[in-house]
Parts: C-alpha cells; structure tokens; sequence
C-alpha cells in the first residue's frame, strides 16, 4: 500500500495571479517558481499543506477537488461510507448540532457516516506500545501527512525514524474493510488536502470546503434533514487529535521541559526547524509530535471563522456533549476486539532536494541583481525567500527570476525612465532640428531665387542713382533725396547679399585654431558699451579645434551682437569654453532682457525679428544655424524673461564635435 497518485494535487489559476510572491514566501519547501511573472506549482516538491491555498488573497492557488467523482459515486448508488475528521466541530459550528451533519451525509446518499476518531484511538493504542518497545530512539508522528511528504522528499535519511504505524484514516479504513463489504466505497472528509493523496487504501477524499460545495450541489438543507447519530464504533479520546497536543493527551503522556522526552511543534517554520536539528543530531527526545498546520483545526480545507480558538472552543463543546453519552465499557471492547488490525506501515523516501551550486555561479547570479558587495544583500525578502542568496540559488536551480528582486527592478525601472526621457528628448529634439532643416531649405531656395532676380535691378537702381547725384549741384534740394535713395539701395543690396549667403550651401574649410584667441578675435570685432562687461573662462585643456575660421566668426560675432543690443541698460556678456569627450561647448550668456517663451519657436526662422523696423533683417540667426549645422553641430537656447523666478537673459550653447 503507498501514497494515492494523484496530478497537480496544488495548482495555479493562472488568470488570478498577480505575482506578488506571497506563495513563495510562504511556502515551507519553495514548491513554487516563476516563470515569465508567473507562480506555478512544482508537483515533485510540494507536500500539499494547502499554505499557499491559505495565503493566496486572489484565489490563485486552488486544489484538485473530488465533489464530481463523490457526485458520482452517490448517483450511483455505490456503498459509499464518510469517514468523518474529529475537527468537524470547528467547521460546522453553525449546525444545530453534529447529528444534523450525520442526517445531511446521509441524505446525500452516503450510507453510513463514521468518525475517524475511532482509528485514531487505535492508533493510540498501537503507539503507546510502540513507545514502549523503543524508549530509546526519536521517532517523528506520522499522522500530518504533509510531514511525512516533507521527511520522505527532502529528509530521506529520516524516514526510519518515521513512526511505522498509520494514520488514524487508514486504521479506519482497514477497519472497515475488514468489518463492512470490503468494496464500499471509502471518503475520508476533513480539513487536510495532503489527505487526498496519502493513501491508496481510501477511495476519495473532501475537504469540509469541498463538503459543503457538494452539499450545495445536491440541494441538502440541513433543516430539512433528520437527525442522525454517528455509525459505531464511537471514538473516544482520538477526537482530541485536531489540537496541537492531542495525540500526547490520547497517549497519557505530556510535554515536560524537564526530562525533553517529548517535543511539540506545529507550523509551517517550526516543524522544519525541528526536523532540522534533528537530522543534526541535536535533538534526543523519544517522540517529536509535528504538524505542518497549527493543528488541524486550521487546516487549509477549512471555512467560515480562521480563529484558531474560537475553532478550539468548538471541538470542546462537542467533547464536552460526548462525554456526558460515552459508553467507557463498550468503547474498550471495540478496542480489544479490533487489535488484531494491521497497522505497521512502511516509508519510502522520494528525495527532490537540490544541492546548491557553486559559489562561482552563486557570484554571478547575484552580480546580475546588481549586487556585488555585501551591503547589497539587503535579505528584504520581497521576493519570496529569505536571503539574497537563497533567492539566487532558486534563480540558478530554474524556479525564479531575476525580476523577483524588488530593489532591482525599481533600480532597472528607474534606468528605463530615464533612458526613456533621454530618448524623447533626443527625439524631440531631432524632430525639431529636421523641421526647422526642411523649413531652411525650402526657404532657402525662395532666397536665392528672389536674390538673383533683385540683384540686377538693384545695381541698376545704384549705379543711376550714383550718376545722377554725381551731376546734380551741391545745393540742389533734390541731392538729400537721392543720397536717400542710394543709402535704401544699399541697405536692399544687403539684404540680397545675405539672402544669397543663407540660400549658398558653403563648403567648410576647416583649420586648426585656438579657440580662446579666436574668441578674443571675436569680441574685437563687435563693439561693446562701456555699461556692459564682457569676459571669456575657458575649462578647456585642449584649446585646439577645427573649424572653418571665416564662417564660424560670422555666427559668433552674429550673436554677441545680439547679447549686446539685448542689454540696453548694461550687463554682462559671458562666454564659457568647456569640453567633455569629443566634444566642445561654446556657451554666450548675456543678462539682458531675454526672450518671450512664444518667440522661441520662431528664432531660426527666416525674416523673423524681435527687432525694431529697420534694426534688422531676421537673418543673422538663421545663418548661424547653417553654419553650426555645416560643422555637424547643434545649437540650443535657453531664456527667462521673469525676474521674479531666476535673473534674466539668454544662453546660446553651441556643440561642436572635435571630428
């Protein structure tokens, strides 16, 4: 006889997971990994305590349920007999009384409901005796299931220390077998879902979640049915096994501290701990008493009201009742008369554990979390393990990712928030830089056209003008009017000569230059108020940079004369050197007035001039954007004209590559 095989007993409702890593942090055997974000279930690893059922607040995590089948066997017909947890009490609370249970089982069709209670008083008999035979041994209870999966697939070494008797569900079992028809059809219904594939010698298994879910199915009303009582034999002190200390008081036997013989824990940490030291050799007491729940009262196969003892209060109630009815001399007889049933059971270790690997990939893991130093193992266990190490070996061994890491992924977040500005500035930034390319060449082409055919008439124009002015007398009133007309030519000759420069695409002539002289060269040219300061700081260690000499003093000089005119009242022009890679920044900062924020837009553009009438053409600045363009460069403005938010003024910033 072995465990009932059973498929993905524990699974995944992949629609409800949210990936909160709730279940791998509070999975005892890390029976859980991630895939793609996802939880799923390791079938080979878990040990069905139900934990990660308990835990889930979605519903994410559900078990295989047996209400069809049971469904089925009772449609039937078959002999089908409910073999009834001693924690029923703290389920069905809000029954009149358990009778009402029994009337509802058998109203489902069950034809004979039991409780399991009286296997477990076998089992008690049989392992005070155990105890007896060998005082001198630790020896693990093997009534938890979910422990005796634990110790057969992580502790193998451990299972001869197992107790070789079985479970209070299969000594009713076989009790039945060997009273009843030995086809019948055995349920076991309780709180446990590591039940449901603990033994083959049961037919099917439900939990009271599952009870009530069948109860629901086939239209049972507990006021509807007749009150029934349990089918003999009766149990005895076996229907204190649901609380943590049951089995010892079923044994006549208690935890003392003082001669450690005896050890109890319960929960899903301190029952590995103890298995733990164990296996060390630490421990020496001759029975440990485990559960993976805290008792079986809080079995993942429960409803209604989680109060562990509120539920306790229920189970001693229903004790209480029983004992004012127990019939002491009947139940002793039973026992005696059924100590000829087998119930040695053998163990068979299923180890799954896997060995850590190497420190070397250990390192690596780790490093690709970003944590290369000890103080960047933080052991958050955000990510469902204990440690940054643990959480590294699951990465290596295939059950989680590197994501899982919280501090990790907001670290990568934040990088990718940034990376993601960066890129849509740089977008944005291209984008404006084609439009203003496409809007300079279309513009271009009108100048030159609209040049050359001005070019002619205006020389005409001059050329006659000239004459004419040549043979008039000095104190003609007509000589002010044509020396007019000649100045209003040239002015218009200027124009088209700067129309054709912006139209011209000009080849650059690079050569080798010392930036800080030329910038020097630059202001000499341009004439500077006595009320405005003017000065040039140079963080540069390589002065020399190539560019076309000629063209780059027109942009220059084009806009520290616009600095100037933009400090009527004085200021401070200044012109900042620097260098950072393989580029150059040229940055001229004046403290005038600055720009109007609807303006900005529109600085580049052709004929578009802040200016007064007749103060300037709108061309200077788009002919500096040619020429910056023509060196592979980009330039860029900032300007406030608030002062209650920052001073005011405007900054140029020229880039220029040095290749």
């Amino acid at each position: 006889m072995g465990h009932r095989l059973i498929e993905n007993l524990v699974y995944t409702v992949k629609d409800r997971c949210r990936v909160c890593y709730t279940c791998v942090r509070e999975c005892p055997v890390k029976a859980i990994k991630i895939i793609n974000g996802q939880a799923e279930v390791i079938s080979e690893r878990c040990i069905g305590c139900g934990n990660c059922v308990n835990v889930c607040s979605q519903g994410a995590k559900a078990y295989k349920t047996s209400v069809v089948q049971i469904n089925n066997f009772l449609d039937q017909g078959l002999n089908a007999i409910a073999c009834v947890a001693p924690s029923f009490p703290a389920e069905f609370y809000d029954l009149k009384n358990h009778r009402v249970l029994v009337g509802m089982l058998k109203k489902a069709g069950f034809s004979k409901v039991m409780e399991v209670s009286f296997g477990a008083d076998l089992v008690s008999e049989r392992l005070k005796e155990f105890l007896v035979k060998n005082p001198d041994q630790s020896y693990i209870n093997s009534d938890c299931p979910a422990v005796v999966n634990y110790v057969e697939k992580f502790f193998p070494q451990l299972v001869d220390q197992l107790v070789p008797i079985q479970s209070p569900m299969v000594a009713l079992a076989r009790y039945i077998r060997k009273t009843e028809n030995p086809d019948a059809k055995i349920i076991f219904i309780g709180p446990c879902i590591a039940k449901k594939s603990e033994s083959d010698e049961i037919d099917d298994a439900l939990t009271f979640e599952e009870l009530r879910d069948l109860f629901e199915t086939r239209n049972i009303i507990p006021t509807e049915c007749n009150e029934t009582e349990f089918d003999g034999p009766a149990g005895g002190h076996g229907s204190v096994y649901p609380i943590t200390q049951g089995l010892l008081q079923t044994i006549n036997k208690t935890e003392n501290l003082v001669k450690n013989d005896i050890i109890v824990a319960s929960g899903n940490n301190d029952f590995k701990e103890v298995i733990e030291e164990l296996d060390k050799g630490e421990i020496e007491s001759n029975l440990i008493s485990l559960h993976c729940c805290n008792g079986c009262l809080m079995g993942p196969g429960m409803t209604g009201n989680k109060k562990r003892y509120f539920r306790r209060n229920q189970l001693s109630k229903y004790l209480n009742d029983k004992i004012e009815c127990f019939k002491k001399d009947e139940w002793e007889n039973n026992i005696k008369e059924n100590r000829s049933i087998n119930l040695d059971r053998e163990f068979q270790a299923d180890p799954v554990g896997i060995t850590d690997p190497d420190e070397e990939k250990i390192k690596k893991a780790l490093l690709k979390m970003n944590k290369t130093k000890e103080e960047d193992l933080l052991n958050c266990g955000a990510c469902g393990y204990h440690t940054c190490r643990e959480h590294a070996i699951a990465i290596i061994n295939g059950l989680a990712e590197t994501e899982m890491c919280l501090p990790y992924s907001i670290e990568v977040l934040h990088t990718s928030i940034s990376d993601l500005n960066s890129s849509n500035k740089k977008l944005a930034d291209m984008s404006q830089a084609l439009k203003q390319s496409e809007k300079l060449a279309a513009l271009g082409q009108l100048s030159a056209g609209i040049a050359h055919e001005l070019n002619n008439p205006l020389g005409v124009i001059t050329m006659y003008c000239n004459i004419l002015k040549d043979e008039m007398e000095e104190d003609s009133p007509h000589l002010n009017d044509l020396q007019l007309l000649v100045e209003q030519s040239e002015r218009c000759k200027n124009i088209v000569g700067s129309l054709l420069n912006f139209a011209r695409k000009n080849q650059v002539r690079p050569s080798r230059t010392n930036m800080v002289s030329f910038m020097k060269r630059s202001l000499e040219s341009v004439i500077i108020p006595e009320n405005i300061e003017a000065d040039i700081v140079s963080e540069m260690k390589d002065e020399i940079l190539n560019f076309d000499n000629e063209q780059m003093m027109q942009a220059i000089t084009n806009l520290e004369k616009n600095a100037v005119e933009a400090m009527p009242n004085g200021g401070k022009l200044s012109i900042v050197l620097a260098e950072k890679g393989m580029n150059v920044y040229i940055n001229i900062s004046d403290t005038g007035t600055g720009i109007a924020k609807e303006n900005m837009d529109k600085l580049f553009t052709p004929f578009f001039t802040t200016k007064e009438p007749g103060k300037g053409t709108g061309l200077g600045l788009p002919l500096v954007y040619g020429i910056i363009k023509m060196h592979h460069g980009k330039i860029e403005i900032e300007s406030n004209t608030d002062p209650d938010k920052e001073p005011t003024g405007t900054t140029f910033r020229i880039t220029l590559p040095r290749q």
